[in-house]
């Protein structure tokens, strides 16, 4: 699990582990790696923390393969990683591309590769990617992360075609607002403002969060490869 010391990761960790499953977990910071593989054994769940920053190719490879070495195996995947800078098209020089598509886009193509492979030789394995649901409706003012993760979800599509006869199934889910530190940050305690333009009234927990994204790795969701789904309280307005 990426980038899940804390907020949506962390939720997504929780809800593996009260399933049963032993989580890897990463982050950068190693106090908040300790204090949410704490966390989690603390309520009974079997975790194992390491430090790693995923915003580039070599970091992720380096969590999955520390990943499998305290595992012995990694049969789920769950891809996550921070936001680029917001930003508009006449904001955002062009040297800004580069990072936010290594965040953003290359970070989940590279725990993939050095993930998927194994996953598809056992004939089982579970891929998630946390997205945005600006992937659907981009925000005017965030072009470096609806480019970036529009992308991801291209590749994330193209790999669950290919994968999928041998028993990997690979999905995205893409978050709306939610009770997270960064949201915190930008609203500060006024939670009610940050929920007015979502039709359930509320923003998200991540706990329910990682929910989805638990039964999105089950054997129950077999059937399920190649989606995107929102998670936002109704938020976007589109069919699609």
């Amino acid at each position: 699990m990426a980038a899940a010391s804390a907020g949506l990761g962390f939720g997504c960790a929780r809800a593996l582990a009260r399933e049963g499953v032993r989580v890897a977990l990463c982050g950068r910071r190693p106090d908040r790696v300790d204090a949410a593989v704490a966390a989690l054994r603390g309520e009974g769940g079997d975790a194992v923390g390491l430090v790693a920053d995923v915003s580039d190719a070599e970091g992720c490879g380096a969590f999955v393969a520390d990943a499998v070495e305290a595992l012995g195996g990694v049969d789920i995947l769950v891809t996550n990683a921070g936001g680029p800078p917001a930003g508009t098209f006449a904001s955002t020089d062009l040297a800004a591309y580069p990072h936010a598509l290594g965040l953003n886009l290359l970070s989940t193509v590279a725990m993939c590769k050095a993930a998927v492979p194994a996953m598809a030789a056992r004939g089982w394995g579970r891929v998630v990617a946390i997205t945005s649901m600006t992937v659907r409706q981009p925000s005017p003012t965030l072009i470096l992360s609806n480019t970036a993760r529009a992308g991801a979800t291209a590749f994330l599509k193209t790999l669950a075609t290919e994968v999928a006869p041998r028993g990997v199934t690979v999905n995205s889910v893409q978050p709306g607002l939610h009770a997270t530190d960064r949201l915190a940050q930008l609203y500060g305690d006024d939670l009610p403002a940050a929920a007015a333009g979502v039709p359930t009234g509320q923003v998200g927990d991540p706990a329910d969060f990682g929910d989805a994204v638990a039964f999105l790795c089950s054997e129950q969701a077999r059937f399920i490869t190649g989606t995107a789904v929102l998670i936002d309280g109704g938020a976007h307005p589109g069919l699609m």
